[in-house]
């Protein structure tokens, strides 16, 4: 589902670069256009990769600013036509046609090495001329002002897709996804910065070694909301920049389906845990054996609106992410643009108070895990894990 839909799964990425001075609408109406879809419907191609209107996968053009310019956001989707030829029917073809070949040369008793690629290649042209491709678009929204590009869909070949086109269509920018640790660096405050390097469970600086070397962000911020949802009120106040105000009261708590995984001498262990939780029986046995929370299902409420979250906890990539429904007054005078735009003005606000949420959580259980008191909660964490009466403060 696109960025425009109540539920939607997404990721976030930080531009890095030097955007050029200068009409930023004309370099990116020409950057856009430049790497713009090209339909392959007509054509004996496997697959084809480019840019389209966020809300018409049929157009290409980004001439205008009411196609892609939205107030702070640039936005645009991927899409990616592919042609899938069943291996049974390829094999098939290939069959024939080298029977073909070697009844029209009955000298030779098998298909020469060169002359099978030349067969092969001519048997996956016929089959794509007469296979219709498949389509599947996402959705970018490049927030210009902090830098971030948020992206719908949690796929890897499509988040690679992404990165590399992305790099390629605007010269000199590259993504770097907000994972875990980045996140961190995000929502703590300065003074706290040097507390989060030492921790840094890294020896590089890349982003796989910052998510692999990190990995405990996310399962020890699963396994404390968790606790904190059985033990504490869950009240908690909004403490990250963004549409609500400093201060202002929530309600986040660990709903009742999560993932653990485990290490062991056959490999990666998964156990899922889903339905109404007494207590969180099942996954504070599977904690007390080793396994780590790595992913769960989080509410945020706030006064009478809800958002909810699939959080993948070694990511911190955010799937079924719902936000409130959006609600538009229309009347007689509201065109089709204007309620799209409508629409999508306030889709991006509401997911944008989701985050802020999100994040001012996150922050929340930073500041503890970073500071001499992350033992006795520890401590009051494993206690309860095993079993006993925790009396929260």
């Amino acid at each position: 589902m696109g960025i425009l839909a109540n539920k939607v799964s997404l990721c976030q990425f930080q531009v890095m670069g030097d955007i050029p001075e200068g009409d930023l609408f004309e370099w990116s109406s020409e950057s856009l256009a430049k790497n713009g879809f090209t339909p392959i419907d007509n054509r004996a191609e496997e697959s084809s990769v480019g840019w389209v209107h966020l809300d018409d996968m049929d157009r290409s053009s980004f001439d205008t600013p009411r196609v892609f310019w939205r107030d702070k956001c640039t936005v645009f989707s991927l899409r990616r036509d592919v042609r899938k030829i069943p291996s049974v029917l390829f094999k098939s073809e290939l069959e024939r046609a080298s029977r073909e070949f070697l009844a029209a040369n009955p000298t030779l008793r098998r298909v020469p090495k060169g002359e099978k690629e030349s067969l092969r290649e001519a048997v996956r042209s016929s089959l794509y001329s007469k296979t219709l491709p498949s389509p599947a678009t996402y959705d970018v929204v490049w927030d210009r002002n902090r830098g971030i590009v948020t992206f719908s869909s949690l796929s890897p070949r499509a988040i690679d897709t992404l990165e590399a086109l992305f790099k390629e269509t605007f010269e000199g920018l590259r993504l770097v996804m907000i994972h875990p640790f980045k996140r961190a660096e995000g929502v703590i405050d300065e003074a706290s910065l040097p507390l989060l390097a030492k921790a840094n469970g890294s020896s590089a600086d890349d982003v796989i070694s910052l998510i692999k070397g990190n990995l405990w962000l996310g399962r020890d911020f699963l396994l404390w909301l968790m606790y904190k949802t059985m033990t504490d009120s869950s009240f908690y106040k909004v403490n990250q920049p963004g549409h609500f105000m400093e201060g202002e009261e929530y309600v986040a708590y660990l709903n009742d389906r999560l993932i653990l995984k485990g290490e062991s001498e056959i490999g990666v262990q998964k156990i899922t845990v889903a339905g109404p939780q007494d207590n969180f029986e099942e996954v504070r046995t599977a904690v007390k054996n080793g396994k780590a929370i790595s992913e769960a299902a989080i509410i945020f409420e706030k006064e009478e609106d809800q958002w909810s979250l699939t959080l993948k906890g070694d990511l911190f990539h955010f799937a079924s992410f719902k936000s409130p429904a959006v609600r538009i007054e229309k009347d007689e005078l509201t065109d089709a643009e204007s309620e799209k735009e409508a629409v999508f003005y306030e889709r991006i606000y509401l997911v944008e108070k989701g985050l802020q949420l999100f994040n001012s959580l996150y922050s929340v259980f930073l500041r503890l895990r970073l500071s001499s008191q992350w033992a006795d909660e520890l401590k009051a964490i494993n206690e309860w894990t095993a079993g006993g009466e925790v009396n929260p403060s």
